[in-house]
């Protein structure tokens, strides 16, 4: 089964990333940026607002699973963290109307304009205000 993992990428612009096959909680910043792009009509508040609640839940769980995942040594504790987080992960995306591949499209459509990425991180900071 592959891993579905949200990657960390606040730095200035950069949103979260859901990522396959990738080491967890590895950071964005280490990918190429997205360059793909989205009319700002296409995506509504609602859509918006999902993914900043999905962002948050996953910055809440990272905080949680990555000082355990770090501090474990032995390799079986180690992938059965990553097993319970990248449960955790999915079960969050879920929630808020997400698969990990329309999690994916709706952040590079976000990384890929930046009025959508100015409006996704005004709603990710309000939604880490209520949190």
């Amino acid at each position: 089964m592959k891993n579905f993992f949200v990657r960390n990428a606040f730095p200035a612009a950069l949103i979260g990333l859901v990522s396959f096959s990738f080491p967890p909680f590895t950071h964005a910043q280490d990918l190429p940026k997205q360059s793909q792009s989205a009319e700002p009509t296409k995506l509504s508040d609602k859509d918006l607002r999902a993914f900043a609640k999905a962002y948050v839940a996953y910055q809440k769980l990272r905080q949680t699973y990555e000082p355990r995942l770090n501090r474990a040594q032995d390799p079986k504790e180690k992938e059965q963290i990553q097993r319970e987080g990248d449960f955790k992960v999915k079960e969050a995306l879920e929630k808020h109307g997400f698969t990990p591949q329309s999690y994916n499209r709706l952040f590079a459509a976000v990384n890929g304009n930046e009025q959508l990425r100015q409006k996704a991180l005004k709603l990710i900071n309000e939604e880490r205000s209520r949190s």
